[in-house]
């Protein structure tokens, strides 16, 4: 996965084994001066397990850890959602909570069952996305976006990924399952986290 005109332009890998989340960033990195490829699509690729304390931290892991294994800068992102009624929970172990057993799906329903009874007004929600970027000499800088919402009684759209079926975004009256890629990106703590970035880079 990389742009469609590289020239000479020097790499940036986005550090993600997540196809899904690896095209999201992709395209909100579009016409960043630089030739784009996702790690997904190194044979064998890894990431370092998740063992910070903070999304920074873990972003920070994940980013130097692909510019090591291809020699090009690197671009990272840690996030979660944070349940207001849960303290916080699912938080730096949303894509991982409840289990490696469990897909998005199930991890939906759990986060659900969690709150079976809860009343609207304490189910706000936050996502976090934080981003590092290192770059091939190994100099580091991070940012961050959220993005307040509701969590629903019931997953809504088939739209986006992770929790975004369940995370009710009051100026849109839609869950972000049921917006746009584009809609999403506007307000998204991605699509801020990844704009800040953008400037960093140069786009």
């Amino acid at each position: 996965m990389a742009s469609a005109s590289s020239g000479s332009r020097p790499r940036l890998v986005v550090a993600t084994l997540n196809r899904a989340k690896g095209r999201e960033l992709v395209a909100l990195l579009d016409g960043v001066p630089f030739t784009l490829m996702v790690l997904a699509d190194v044979p064998a690729a890894r990431l370092p397990e998740e063992t910070g304390d903070t999304y920074a931290e873990n972003a920070l892991l994940k980013a130097r850890a692909a510019a090591r294994l291809t020699g090009a800068a690197a671009l990272a992102d840690d996030s979660g959602i944070e349940v207001d009624a849960l303290g916080g929970e699912p938080g730096l172990r949303s894509a991982r909570w409840g289990g490696d057993d469990l897909d998005d799906a199930g991890r939906n329903r759990l986060l659900l069952e969690r709150l079976a009874g809860v009343p609207p007004e304490r189910r706000g929600a936050r996502y976090v996305c934080v981003v590092a970027i290192v770059d091939a000499a190994g100099g580091e800088q991070v940012v961050e976006g959220t993005v307040r919402g509701v969590i629903t009684e019931a997953p809504r759209g088939e739209g986006g990924f992770g929790y975004d079926p369940i995370f009710f975004y009051a100026p849109f009256d839609r869950t972000f399952g049921e917006v746009t890629a584009a809609e999403k990106d506007r307000v998204s703590h991605r699509g801020q986290a990844v704009r800040a970035a953008r400037k960093l880079l140069g786009g």
